[in-house]
C-alpha cells in the first residue's frame, strides 16, 4: 500500500454534534490515525456545531508551512454533506486566499459498490466486544442501526453494508434509521422476529455516540429481543486503517480543487 505524503497533513472532517461524547470520539480518532501512522500530522474539524472548521484547519496548517492537505470526511454515507458540504469547504477556502494545495478522500463508507472489508472488520470488532467472538456468539440476527438520510443512493450503500455484514456473520441482516428514513428500530426489529429471529444483536453503524444513537438503539429496544448493543466504531483500530487507505489512494496529480 502506499503511503500518505508525510508533506501531507491529514484532515478528519466530522459531521459535528452539540453532544460532547462525539467530540471526543473524533478525537479519540485522530489520536488512534496518528499512531497508526507515526510522522504524519492528523487534526479534527468539524462541519457543525463544533470547531474547527475545516477551512479555519487548512488556513493554519498553511501559515505553519505546511505544503498539502488531504481532507478524510468521517461520513459512513456519500449523501450531502459528502458531496455538497466537504467540496464546498476547499472552494471557500480558496476564495479566502488559500494557495496550499488540498485534496478530499473518498467516505469510509462503502462506495463504486463496494464495502471495504476494514469497515466490517471494525463492526465485527465492536460486536465482539459484547457478545463474544466464538461460533456461539448468543443471536441468531443482526440489525445495523444508522443516523438515516433522505438520500435514497446513499441508503443504498448503508444496505449493502448491512447485507455483508450479516453474510459475513451467517445470520439475517436489517437496517434501521435513526430519523429521515424507515424502517425505525422498532419497525426493523419487528420485521427480524417476524421472519424468524429471536436474538438480535445492534451494530452501531455510526462513527461517535450521540442523540440519533441513542434514538435508534431506543426505538430497537421497544420491540424485545435485543440482546447485545455494540457501540459505535469511534477509533477502532481498523477505521483508523481505514482512514489510512483513503488518504493513500488520493491523487496530488490533478490538483482539482487547488487552481
Amino acid at each position: 500500500m502506499r503511503a500518505a505524503p508525510l508533506a501531507a497533513s491529514l484532515v478528519l472532517v466530522a459531521h459535528g454534534s452539540r453532544d460532547p461524547r462525539a467530540a471526543n470520539a473524533t478525537r479519540a480518532l485522530v489520536r488512534a490515525v496518528a499512531a497508526a501512522r507515526p510522522g504524519v500530522d492528523v487534526r479534527a474539524s468539524y462541519l457543525d456545531h463544533a470547531g474547527p472548521r475545516p477551512g479555519e484547519v487548512l488556513h493554519r496548517l498553511e501559515a505553519a508551512g505546511q505544503e498539502r492537505a488531504i481532507l478524510v470526511p468521517l461520513l459512513l454515507t456519500a449523501a450531502y454533506h459528502g458531496r455538497i458540504d466537504v467540496p464546498e469547504v476547499v472552494r471557500t477556502a480558496r476564495a479566502d486566499g488559500l494557495r496550499m494545495p488540498v485534496e478530499i478522500s473518498e467516505v469510509i463508507g462503502p462506495f463504486d459498490g463496494v464495502v471495504p472489508d476494514l469497515l466490517l472488520a471494525g463492526l465485527l470488532r465492536r460486536l465482539a466486544e459484547v457478545t463474544g467472538a466464538g461460533p456461539d456468539r448468543g443471536f441468531d440476527a443482526v440489525l445495523l442501526a444508522a443516523a438515516g438520510t433522505n438520500d435514497a443512493a446513499a441508503r443504498g450503500t448503508v444496505e449493502q453494508a448491512a447485507v455483508a455484514l450479516g453474510e459475513v456473520l451467517g445470520v439475517p441482516s436489517a437496517v434501521a434509521y435513526a430519523s429521515a428514513a424507515p424502517p425505525t428500530g422498532a419497525e426493523a426489529v419487528s420485521a427480524l422476529q417476524a421472519a424468524g429471529a429471536r436474538r438480535i444483536a445492534i451494530a452501531g453503524y455510526f462513527l461517535a455516540p450521540g442523540l440519533l444513537f441513542d434514538t435508534v438503539v431506543a426505538s430497537a429496544r421497544t420491540a424485545g429481543g435485543v440482546v447485545a448493543v455494540a457501540g459505535p466504531l469511534t477509533d477502532a483500530p481498523d477505521i483508523a486503517r481505514l482512514v489510512l487507505s483513503r488518504a493513500d489512494a488520493v491523487d496530488f496529480g490533478s490538483e482539482v480543487l487547488a487552481a
